[in-house]
Formats: structure tokens, sequence, C-alpha cells
């Protein structure tokens, strides 16, 4: 077990010290805001990659590349993840690799024809700098990219900095299975531990790192003001959609179970306003679907919808046709357990005979990085007794990051 004294101390020529910057007014002050205070701090001198996106940015909406170059950082790279450096693209569009427009410099995207930063992608850099507003779910793809640059930046000898930000759930919550150790990777399901893992992306990259028999040169820039028990509404930090369907610290919340629907043949909400907060189909009996589930820190409201088609969503389910469904508000977020209740709300569906799998389950195995909860819902397991056999890899993964937090 490695001591949080131990990381710590081994971060000390990267971490920004805390006593010397004051709290953002928002409350939580991010990585990239202590960069900026230290006009440049650890990164001053360096040759820089960056990997961003939309949501890159200081509470105030300065984008990260114009916030290292202000500060006299040498940027000479970036690097995007889905949906792009802008976040303009929709999921699973690929993102071709250039120039960027607004700045001048080389693009190189690592979702479409790579995932990965080749060697010639990181030469001439001293470090790759990761800032990156994440979803705290494995399956939300920006944890495997930056768990690929690390593995990138370790093979061509260049280190890693992460400028880090706040898990969106919060740092106490835990559920899921980990992913079968024979399953395939894929962009949904790299990172190590429950599907939702409760670390920060600088506390992952530590933890992944730890896990490497080659470990790369680290640096995480930590958060002020962010404790453990926060969810997003806690940090008073506006919301900036770090992908064009995930549009609230509220949907944020929800989407490690609803996101599931996205392996059946429900909408999860593409194509309206508030995706993963609200679903349905043509077919779906909302009031009685509602009363069959216990939804704890949850409301579910009876609605219609329709989805439309959108950049965000080009390809929505049901497009055009009026849906039945409901609309999931958030009333206690400190009750809310997000994967139980998507397992929950499949197994009440899976009684409607209109149900339908997408792709036979496989979508929800490569979601979840197992069959063994589909095959479980399949019999009719209780669900109750499905969430119990992740307990033993959640107790494991908690004794393993205990001396790896941040916070």
């Amino acid at each position: 077990m490695i001591s949080r004294r131990r990381v710590l101390g081994a971060l000390a020529a990267g971490v920004v010290p805390g006593p010397r910057f004051a709290l953002a007014r928002t409350g939580v002050e991010v990585g990239l805001e202590r960069i900026e205070a230290d006009q440049g701090g650890v990164l001053r001198g360096r040759r820089v990659g960056l990997l961003a996106h939309a949501a890159s940015v200081t509470s105030e909406g300065r984008h990260a590349v114009d916030v290292l170059r202000g500060a006299g950082v040498e940027v000479r790279r970036l690097f995007g993840p889905e949906h792009g450096l802008r976040g303009r693209a929709a999921a699973g569009e690929d993102v071709a690799s250039g120039v960027d427009a607004t700045t001048g410099l080389p693009f190189v995207s690592l979702y479409g024809e790579k995932n990965k930063p080749t060697s010639a992608d990181l030469e001439g850099l001293d470090v790759l700098v990761a800032d990156l507003q994440d979803a705290g779910v494995r399956f939300y793809t920006y944890v495997s990219t930056l768990l690929l640059c690390l593995d990138a930046a370790a093979e061509a000898g260049v280190a890693m900095c992460v400028l880090d930000r706040p898990n969106p759930l919060g740092g106490d919550l835990v559920e899921g299975p980990e992913r079968d150790p024979g399953f395939p990777f894929s962009l949904v399901s790299r990172a190590p531990g429950p599907l939702v893992h409760g670390l920060t992306l600088g506390e992952m990259t530590l933890y992944a790192n730890a896990r490497r028999s080659d470990p790369a040169r680290v640096d995480v820039v930590p958060m002020v003001g962010w404790t453990r028990s926060m969810t997003w509404a806690g940090t008073g930090r506006p919301w900036v959609n770090p992908s064009p369907n995930l549009r609230s610290g509220e949907a944020a919340l929800l989407y490690p179970g609803t996101c599931l629907l996205e392996a059946t043949n429900l909408s999860e909400g593409r194509g309206t306003e508030t995706p993963f907060l609200l679903f349905g189909a043509p077919w779906l009996r909302p009031r009685s679907l509602a009363a069959s589930l216990s939804t704890p820190g949850l409301e579910l409201e009876p609605t219609q919808f329709t989805p439309v088609r959108s950049p965000a969503a080009p390809r929505p389910k049901h497009l055009d046709t009026t849906c039945s469904g409901l609309r999931v508000r958030v009333t206690d977020a400190r009750k809310v357990r997000p994967y139980a209740f998507g397992l929950a709300l499949i197994a009440a569906l899976r009684s409607q005979p209109e149900f339908r799998w997408v792709r036979d389950g496989a979508w929800l195995d490569t979601l979840l990085g197992t069959p063994r909860v589909r095959q479980a819902l399949e019999r009719g397991d209780p669900v109750g007794d499905i969430l119990a056999t992740d307990a033993p890899g959640i107790e494991r993964f908690r004794r393993e990051t205990r001396g790896l937090l941040l916070y």
C-alpha cells in the first residue's frame, strides 16, 4: 500500500503549494486555475502538449489553451478526446486531426483513426498535460483516453501532468462491477476498479500509474476546496457541457444509470433538452413503471416527449415519434445511487412485452465490461443480489486506493 504522505511527497515538485492561493470565488479552485495563479507553475519552461475539451475552462470561461499560453507556458501541440477539442462532435463521431483554427496549433485527435498518441505525436514535448472534466463512470470515454495517454507518456519517456477537476458524483459513491479480466478493452472499459469509481482523474491517474510495472513521471495539480462529499451542486462552479448531451450536474448524477438504457429499445433522452434525465418509448406505461421502482433521492414525473434530430443527436431513437416516459428529478443528491437505479429500471422494464435489447444485450455487456449482469437480469435474479456480487470488488478497490486519495 502506498501511503498518502508518500504520494504527496513524490508529487511535491509538481503540486502548486496550497497556502499561497485563496479559494476561487466559486468555492472550489481547479488545477487549471492554480496554474494560472502561479503564472504557469510547474509547467514554466517546459514544452507542453495539452489534452483538453470544451469544459477545460476556468470558472470565468477561459479555455485551458488560452490560460496556459497567457501564463507563458509553451504549448506546442493540442490533443482532443471524443467530441473534439471544442466539444462539437456527436457521440461516436470520428474527429479529424489537423490544425486548430482558433489557435493555429497542431491538433491530434484521439477519437477516430487512433485512440492513443504515437511516439511521433509526443516528439519534442517535455510533458503531456491533461485537463478534462470527467463524469466519474468508467464508460464515459475521457478516463480511457487519459489512461491511454498515460501509457503513451510512459513509453515515450514524457512526463504526465493532470490538472485536477471535481468528480461530479462526489468522491464517496462507488458502485457497480469491475471489468472482467478477459473482457476486451475498449474506450468504455479501460479504467480499473468498479464502474462508478469515486475518484478524480488526478487520483485515477495515480492509481493506474501505481499499477504499472514501468510507471510514468506523474504530477497532479490538485484542487483547493473540494471534498469527497461534494456532488457538482456543492462545488458552486458553473456547469460547462463536457460532451454535447451531458448538460447539467443533475444529469451527470443520473448518467451512470440512465445511460444503461442505450442498451435497450428505450430512448435515454437524446434528441431532447434533457438527455439522461428523461427516458421512454412509444409503448411505455410510465405510471405503472414508476410505481414499481424504489427511488431514494429521486422523483419520477410521467411525461411525453418527441426526440428530434440535432447536431448533438443526429440519429436519436424513436426519431420524430411521441414517447411516453418519465422525467427524473433529484431531490436529495446524497441518497442517489445511479447505477442501482439503472439496474432496477432495466429489471422492471424487462417485464413489459415490448422491451428489447440492442444487439441482444451485447452493448450492455460492453458498457459494464462483463456479461454477468445481463445474464443475471435474464435469469430474473433480484437486483439486490446482483448488486451484492459487486461488494467484494468495491471493498478491495477502497483498500487499494485509500493511500492515493488527494482529498
